[in-house]
């Protein structure tokens, strides 16, 4: 085949992917970019196919390649047709790792036959370039497989083993830093080694093994307040993953997607960091939250749906914070039924506040009301809705805690410093949750205990389903 055809088609499909890499910046427009980056990486695909096939030996067995098409489109349509919102972070992680350990097979298996088997003996320059772009690969693909396999187990809250649930622990003492950056060194020093003797294979599984143990390391310690993080960043190294495939193969759409899925998640998770007033290297090497709880010490009396509804009534703006209770509960709808029944009764102004790290993952408030249909006008993002809950009549919380918990203004604790959502300058809170429990943090929180503060105590969908009907009686 021409490589000025086999040029131009990676060309088209890494402009699908940037464009569509653009338009996923806006809830409105985030579709349509989903549907670009489809259609970029079908394009790769058949390039790919037909350059292998037009090639001096064609492709060896069509089956192998149709099946492998038909598998893992059928197993990951089953996937995103069964997963709830609420699995959403979880399934996120798990084709983190999927992405990270496809680049690390593709560059083994081209390890193997350059070095190996023997058949291609690469000199200068490219040899270098294939033995350490190899072993990055495998560094990178099998640390995030690892790292995203126990991510996904940590936002599952445990797994289950012969019918037994265990919980996935959070566990960091301070001696295991030092063994991260020893593991660490241990892949470069392999890495060094397999340049100088070629033909010792011992040097890649080697590399393997402390790149799995090394990912998990990494994830082990970090707590459920910084898993947004996390997932940002695996998703980030899955790119890098794929990038440095790329030059062993020389693939040149596999290096851009690589790169713009690397440097995106990369910026994400700077993001991510700056929400949560944290640094990235606090996140990888400091524990936060997750380990240690407080325990609770005070009462408050819960309210009931008709004393919120009265207090609702009359109210000329109404801020609603969604928080992960939201996305468990399945509430979405239910919240925007409350809204439209607002407007439409009393003309009372909604506008839905948007803490960056709300939720297990990137993004994951504005899915869920998304899907409810709620326009995109009104979520507001933290910055911009703050200045205006101390002219807001009601704040309602919905299964929210850390992102809206006063504490992390006094600048002690393991919130201190946090931008959170100021619900407490309402005149009146409502907070939906099922007890007075901490949050990931582990501390209490006194926004909960205020004269102000109402407490709508069980469940989001059965509590926003009293609230709608005591709205209806008025």
């Amino acid at each position: 085949m021409d490589s000025s055809w086999v040029t131009i088609g990676y060309l088209i499909s890494a402009g699908f992917f940037i464009f569509g890499l653009k338009m996923l910046g806006h809830p409105r427009t985030a579709p349509k970019g989903n549907q670009y980056g489809m259609l970029g990486m079908l394009l790769a695909v058949i390039t790919t196919i037909a350059q292998m096939q037009l090639g001096e030996d064609g492709i060896i067995s069509w089956t192998l390649i149709i099946s492998g098409i038909l598998t893992g489109s059928i197993i990951g349509y089953i996937m995103a047709a069964k997963v709830e919102m609420t699995g959403m972070p979880e399934l996120v992680a798990l084709f983190n790792g999927f992405g990270g350990a496809a680049s690390a097979l593709v560059a083994l298996s081209e390890s193997w036959t350059y070095i190996a088997e023997g058949r291609i003996e690469p000199t200068g320059l490219d040899l270098y370039v294939i033995v350490i772009a190899a072993g990055l690969s495998a560094l990178v693909g099998w640390m995030t497989l690892t790292g995203s396999l126990l991510a996904m187990y940590k936002l599952k809250g445990g797994i289950e083993v012969f019918g037994k649930w265990i919980k996935t622990p959070t566990w960091g003492p301070s001696w295991l830093n030092p063994v991260k950056a020893i593991l660490f060194a241990s892949v470069i020093a392999l890495i060094y080694l397999s340049i100088n003797d070629l033909g010792n294979s011992d040097y890649l599984w080697g590399i393997i093994a402390v790149s799995c143990l090394l990912g998990i390391v990494l994830v082990l310690p970090i707590g459920g307040a910084d898993m947004p993080v996390v997932v940002s960043l695996l998703n980030s190294l899955s790119g890098i993953a794929a990038a440095f495939t790329g030059f062993i193969i020389n693939n040149s759409v596999l290096i851009i997607a690589g790169s713009l899925v690397g440097a995106s998640g990369l910026i994400l998770t700077f993001i991510m960091c700056k929400a949560m007033n944290r640094k990235l290297v606090d996140v990888l090497f400091k524990s936060f939250g997750g380990s240690t709880k407080e325990s609770l010490t005070r009462t408050k009396v819960g309210s009931d749906a008709e004393e919120v509804a009265m207090m609702a009534d009359g109210a000329q703006k109404i801020i609603i914070v969604p928080g992960y209770g939201m996305a468990v509960s399945q509430c979405q709808h239910q919240v925007k039924e409350f809204a439209d029944l607002m407007t439409e009764k009393f003309g009372t102004e909604i506008k839905f506040a948007i803490h960056p790290v709300a939720g297990r993952m990137p993004g994951h408030m504005n899915v869920l009301l998304a899907e409810a249909n709620v326009p995109y006008e009104q979520l507001i993002e933290m910055e911009k809705i703050n200045p205006e809950f101390s002219d807001c009549d009601m704040a309602i919380v919905i299964g929210a805690n850390d992102t809206c918990n006063p504490e992390a203004r006094t600048g002690e604790g393991p919130l201190a410093g946090m931008p959170i959502i100021d619900a407490d300058k309402a005149r009146t809170v409502v907070i939906i949750k099922r007890s007075l429990s901490v949050g990931y943090a582990g501390i209490d929180n006194d926004l909960f205990y205020e004269d102000k503060t109402m407490m709508l105590f069980g469940d989001g969908k059965k509590m926003m389903n009293e609230l709608n009907s005591a709205i209806k009686e008025l």
